[in-house]
């Protein structure tokens, strides 16, 4: 029998600041709502609700606010309840995040320095580094028998 696969890889903006509250057990959890480009020539958008559970949840937290452009990656999860005002059974999908990866700065929406954060695992965004220029370049061609490997 075939494995099951439940993976989903999202790449938009956040719609709202992430939110950040605290199960009974005392576990970390941070909302947020992205929206992804349907592409094309309409400007036409999906919305998703993810959340993040814990250190990473902390770090979405920490870094990221509305407008920030982010790759999320992570699994479905669906909710099934009953409306407590209608009676009406109510359902939702959402995404729980397993790795976030922030494409932009805070203060420049166009930044290319993307921070990555894995579960737990993460990386503050970088300030630049300065560029290193590299002058005296021959043009002799390579000895590959030089080459120690």
């Amino acid at each position: 029998m075939a494995k099951s696969i439940n993976q989903v890889i999202l790449m938009g903006r956040l719609t709202r600041d992430p939110e950040q509250r605290t199960t009974t057990s005392g576990k970390t959890i941070a909302s947020f709502s992205l929206a992804v480009d349907r592409g094309g020539d309409s400007d036409a958008a999906d919305f998703f609700e993810v959340t993040a559970w814990e250190k990473l949840g902390e770090l979405v937290v920490q870094y990221l606010a509305k407008g920030r452009r982010v790759l999320v990656q992570g699994r479905l999860r669906q909710d099934s309840w009953d409306d407590k005002e209608t009676g009406k059974k109510r359902s939702r999908v959402e995404v729980t995040a397993t790795d976030v990866t922030f494409l932009d700065g805070p203060s420049d929406g166009n930044s290319s320095s993307a921070a990555r954060t894995s579960g737990g695992a993460a990386s503050a965004p970088s300030k630049k580094s300065e560029d290193v220029v590299i002058e005296d370049i021959d043009d002799k061609p390579i000895d590959l028998s030089e080459i120690p490997f």
